[in-house]
């Protein structure tokens, strides 16, 4: 079933709660026009889903990843006296909506923007904000300590491709391993979008490093464990979460590791996957973070004494994608990123304790 249609269908039971508003609603914000639209269905039917099976009451607004989409989204929600909001992709929409959510009382959970000063000038800006969402800097610190901690007794390379995500997602790992009194066998910036990588390959080999952490895209991870091979260098290379997207006609290396979130159908409850296979909705994207969302809102509100704010900052909720807890800053208590070993057919989450 297209995913509109689908929507369409789990909200038909919804529909007098969404159109009139009352105490108790929860405000949903998602791009539902403009380029991001597809992005914004995903959270819409997430979030129907689970009001649908929790018994909630629901308000969309469609935000548009825009500053006055925001503004206009949070107005209305202020104005319904919405009890909680989740949602928001865009850091410009949540930063415009912030302000008038804040002056209603009214506590956000952001499915999507990682923008770390939002949470981290809290006390400055007192913004009621809780992030289901990994920060930005998740991904880099935690490669940073998987590193560190698996390669501890090895000799190990870390470079880069000279972008910005690139070159911060390596000098993260190579200085907190400097601090960690390992000192890489070799630190470069290679060139991206090679035919070929023999010549870094054979640098990595000279510098005598059996690991090599790369900052950059998974097509030139592939290149560099093909070209290993070639050579018959024993090198294990890994990477960030880049390596998640297609990677060419190369295939990874077997033993290439990669350092990433869940895909939360992996790790999903089988029920609620089941109940998303029943609504012939796909689980993807912001579908499941939102339906947890959504189980939050909800398990705050019952057990709520009055602030709602405090009670998501002081309380643990079992969720479709497992247990959350927010800090003092409303960011997520454990970082969501996990090291994954390509097995030769596909990443294979690894335990690393």
């Amino acid at each position: 079933m297209h995913l509109a249609k689908a929507v369409t269908s789990v909200l038909a039971g919804l529909l007098p709660g969404i159109a009139a508003a009352q105490s108790g609603t929860i405000g949903v914000a998602a791009p539902l026009s403009g380029p991001s639209e597809l992005l914004g269905r995903q959270i819409e039917a997430g979030a129907s889903l689970a009001a649908n099976a929790n018994g909630a009451t629901l308000m969309v607004a469609d935000d548009a990843c825009t500053a006055e989409g925001g503004s206009a989204a949070a107005q209305k929600f202020a104005e319904a006296k919405a009890s909680v909001v989740v949602g928001f992709l865009c850091t410009e929409a949540i930063e415009a909506a912030l302000p008038i959510l804040k002056e209603a009382g009214i506590p956000v959970i952001t499915v999507g923007v990682r923008t770390e000063s939002l949470t981290d000038q809290r006390e400055k800006t007192g913004w009621p904000l809780f992030r289901l969402a990994a920060r930005g800097d998740d991904e880099r610190n935690a490669a940073a300590a998987i590193v560190t901690r698996l390669w501890r007794d090895d000799l190990f390379a870390v470079i880069d491709d000279g972008t910005i995500y690139g070159r911060e997602l390596a000098e993260t790992v190579r200085a907190t391993a400097e601090q960690a009194a390992l000192k890489p066998a070799f630190v470069d910036t290679f060139r991206p979008q090679m035919d070929n990588q023999i010549g870094l390959v054979g640098r990595l080999r000279k510098a005598g490093a059996t690991k090599a952490f790369v900052g950059g895209d998974g097509s030139d991870v592939a290149i560099m464990g093909r070209d290993a091979q070639q050579l018959g260098a024993d090198i294990v290379f890994a990477g960030g979460e880049a390596l998640r997207a297609a990677h060419g006609d190369v295939p990874y290396a077997t033993g290439t590791l990669m350092i990433a979130q869940p895909e939360w159908a992996e790790v999903a409850d089988k029920m609620v996957l089941d109940a998303f296979a029943a609504a012939e909705i796909e689980p993807d994207g912001y579908a499941l973070p939102a339906y947890a969302a959504v189980q939050i809102a909800v398990a705050a509100e019952a057990s709520a004494n009055g602030n709602l704010s405090e009670t998501l900052s002081s309380s643990d909720f079992s969720t479709a994608i497992g247990p959350v807890r927010f800090d003092k800053k409303g960011d997520l208590t454990q970082n969501p990123y996990r090291v994954y070993r390509f097995d030769g057919t596909r990443f294979v989450a690894m335990e690393t304790n």
